[in-house]
């Protein structure tokens, strides 16, 4: 009864870009759909994503709109949930690819120069040429490491990821003193059964990004939350942890927003390009997975982790 006598699209908030289309609808009489985010009404602040159609329609002979509202949030979580796997699985094969290319060659450059050194004079200076290409081979070596990720089974154990992003923040807070760097936890998250070590690496990995993407002087908060029902790899989980890393950097390039997670994809000049994918490798393992949301001013990476069983 409060409504009658109302603009429907007032009714509402985020329903506003309606008004324009309801009007054309009633003077064509035709059939308009749109897809609209609007504010949701659940306590967990976030948006609804509707698929809205307008079409016109006659009762008793009195013309009148039909206004359908259909909420796809849900198909369009698993649609990006499905594209970030078949980026997981991609970069993975590339990876492994390029470890292949590089590892090869590799070898036999480092002992052609160990070789050629053994040629060399006692004292000769050439020695020094030779020892910056194995340094640099080396060092090569590690990089193929890197791509790889870690080798063997994992080690899991219950344990408390606070710890773990405690660990990064020391470590990301030491080398950029002039960081801003907030801590948003809840206490009564239960214990995780992880790796901790290859979860070091990849919250160390999106910190670092965060923190870099505000060349080191701005704002990075760290955000730990409980989930319910949420579905992960294509499967409902009754309980997962949120871990948020936002910061307040210029945000995602728009050309590499839907590769980000691909390797060698980076949208700064200094950037390998590796940090993401391999991040999105080790919370795999977990049976986790990374999403991001990226406008000017507000980045955030979300890890999610299963806790609980599924439905």
């Amino acid at each position: 009864r409060n409504a009658i006598g109302q603009r429907v699209h007032q009714l509402v908030p985020g329903l506003e870009p309606l008004g324009k289309l309801l009007t054309r609808a009633t003077l064509e009489r035709q059939t308009f759909g749109v897809e609209l985010k609007i504010p949701s009404p659940r306590r967990d602040g976030g948006d609804l994503d509707l698929n809205v159609r307008i079409s016109h329609a006659e009762i008793d002979g009195e013309p009148l709109l039909l206004i359908e509202l259909a909420d796809s949030t849900q198909r369009h979580h698993l649609d990006r949930e499905s594209a970030l796997i078949d980026q997981h699985g991609v970069s993975r094969r590339m990876l492994r690819q390029l470890a292949h290319e590089i590892r090869n060659p590799l070898g036999g450059l480092r002992g052609a120069a160990q070789l050629l050194e053994r040629e060399l004079p006692d004292n000769s200076e050439l020695t020094e040429f030779t020892q910056v290409i194995v340094n640099e081979a080396d060092r090569l070596a590690g990089l193929v490491e890197t791509l790889l990720g870690p080798v063997g089974p994992a080690n899991m154990q219950a344990a408390n990821i606070h710890e773990v992003l405690e660990h990064v923040a020391t470590l990301v807070t030491s080398a950029l003193p002039a960081l801003e760097l907030v801590r948003d936890y809840d206490p009564s998250l239960p214990d995780v059964v992880m790796d901790k070590n290859q979860l070091n690496q990849a919250m160390l990995n999106l910190v670092n990004n965060a923190a870099q993407a505000t060349d080191g002087t701005g704002r990075v908060v760290i955000r730990t939350r409980i989930r319910n029902h949420v579905m992960l790899h294509q499967q409902m989980h009754r309980t997962v942890v949120s871990i948020e890393i936002e910061d307040d950097g210029p945000g995602v390039p728009p050309d590499i927003a839907d590769t980000l997670f691909y390797p060698l994809v980076t949208g700064r000049t200094e950037g390998t390009g590796l940090g993401l994918p391999l991040a999105q490798d080790l919370v795999n393992r977990h049976g986790g997975l990374i999403e991001y949301d990226s406008i000017p001013g507000q980045t955030i990476f979300t890890v999610l982790l299963p806790i609980g069983g599924t439905d």
